[in-house]
């Protein structure tokens, strides 16, 4: 077992959070069960070339049938809060409830509920999000979030979640990761539903930041003393050179990758100082309004964190004129599997960027982890590289803290090895081995080092 390197859970102090982070698509499976719709990722999945390894989440890690004994493996880690997202269309098979023309999955709604039960019944905290990427394909084929009408499907799910589980559950995350599903999924296509236009980005990003807000106003008023908040895929810029046009590029990538979906929730607009083309959105897409209800007050914001950027000016990207430096050209030693650079510093850069804010109250890092090459010797799985890197991102969390920032919790990215969404199976990221043939489950040494942490 690899050492503690000067710290233990008790210098977080007795309030801190120690969770771990998964989403329903990348783990449930039971795809085609229990009446549960398709969404954009069963489709997205099945076109040739669109997830690296050719896989298909059909199966996933059996999450659906084996909560109850997964579980019992996240408590025996010593965690206690578990997060997880609702699954849209298990609840919603056609995207819409009774108020729009659809209805209800009440075998989805109790799969939930039993989880839910599961959790509370061990001492477990759950942390639900409410939309981690998976649309209803019934809603995508209307036009998914480029189509005003998403926000008013997105709240109508959000009331019927918020009801059925607001008297047990207190903790929401509204969206994980917009940044993501809007423009990976909407103009770059490399993410479900694959489609590229730049005519879909300025609606997608637009109604994106709407349903956030309107997300938390629903919770507030349906769940009596809620705990809610919103996550965003964060990393601290920085500029290949000290050239002026390297210096704007950083900027302009800072505007995009960690402005672009929090300011407007502070009151602050969309960041059109530094991205030209959002002024688009006010002048094009926005109703009379609009821009007043993208604010909300939310009790704290999730940074999902790995790794910094490093950014050049580039002729060949439109629109952000800027291209990221790759970790081998600047000779980086310590890279993941995934190729991201191994660098605990920009985790006490980050939270200290996103802790300037005034309107920023609480933040949890609601996401951090690592895929690396993992292999089963003599049934076990010694991945000290996990170790080492959630050892010193930690210490950075730590940092922070003991500084007074206000950084109150650390999910870990993930709890079992799982579907890395375009990447497939072959990223693994969990404190717990998944045998995708035999969905036999070894707790890796990571998970190990977190018990001894934690209990």
């Amino acid at each position: 077992m690899t050492d503690y390197l000067g710290f233990d859970r008790h210098d977080f102090g007795p309030d801190f959070v120690w969770g771990t982070a998964t989403a329903a698509y990348q783990i449930e499976g039971a795809v085609d069960r229990d009446g549960r719709g398709p969404c954009v990722w069963d489709t997205f999945s099945r076109q040739k070339g669109k997830i690296k390894t050719g896989d298909i989440a059909d199966t996933a890690c059996e999450f659906y049938d084996r909560y109850e004994s997964d579980l019992l493996l996240h408590k025996e880690m010593g965690f206690d809060a578990f997060r997880f997202s609702l699954s849209w269309s298990r609840i919603l098979p056609n995207g819409t409830g009774p108020s729009l023309g659809g209805h209800i999955n009440e075998a989805g709604l109790a799969f939930y509920d039993r989880l839910i039960d599961k959790c509370l019944e061990l001492d477990i905290t759950p942390w639900i999000t409410l939309y981690h990427w998976d649309l209803p394909q019934a809603l995508e084929n209307k036009g998914g979030w480029p189509n005003r009408n998403i926000v008013h499907w997105f709240t109508e799910y959000v009331e019927i979640c918020t009801k059925a589980f607001g008297h047990k559950v207190k903790h929401w995350i509204i969206l994980n990761e917009p940044l993501a599903f809007s423009v990976l999924g909407y103009f770059t296509g490399q993410h479900a539903p694959g489609r590229r236009s730049f005519r879909n980005l300025l609606p997608a990003i637009h109604h994106t930041a709407l349903a956030q807000a309107e997300g938390g106003r629903i919770v507030r008023r349906n769940v009596p003393n809620a705990h809610v908040g919103t996550t965003f895929s964060c990393s601290p810029i920085e500029p290949f050179s000290t050239s002026t046009r390297d210096r704007s590029a950083a900027k302009r990538v800072d505007a995009l990758l960690n402005r672009l979906f929090l300011e407007p929730a502070l009151g602050l607009g969309y960041p059109t100082d530094d991205l030209s083309f959002l002024s688009g959105i006010a002048k094009k897409v926005a109703h009379p309004g609009d821009m007043e209800k993208l604010a909300f007050d939310f009790d704290f914001i999730g940074l999902q964190h790995y790794f910094r950027a490093v950014v050049e000016h580039s002729y060949f990207m439109p629109y952000l004129w800027a291209a990221q430096i790759s970790p081998l050209r600047r000779n980086v030693q310590t890279i993941t599997e995934m190729g991201w650079e191994v660098y605990p510093e920009s985790m006490y850069q980050i939270i200290k960027q996103f802790a300037q804010y005034d309107g920023i109250r609480k933040l949890y890092i609601s996401e951090s982890g690592a895929a690396f090459y993992d292999n089963v010797v003599n049934g076990a799985v010694n991945d000290s590289a996990r170790v080492q890197y959630h050892q010193d991102y930690l210490r950075s969390v730590l940092r922070a803290k003991q500084e007074g920032l206000p950084v109150d919790g650390y999910f870990v990215w993930t709890f079992l090895d799982n579907f890395e969404w375009a990447e497939g199976f072959r990223p693994r990221f969990g404190l717990v081995y998944v045998d995708f043939r035999t969905q036999k489950r070894i707790i890796k040494e990571s998970g190990r080092w977190f018990q001894k942490l934690l209990t």
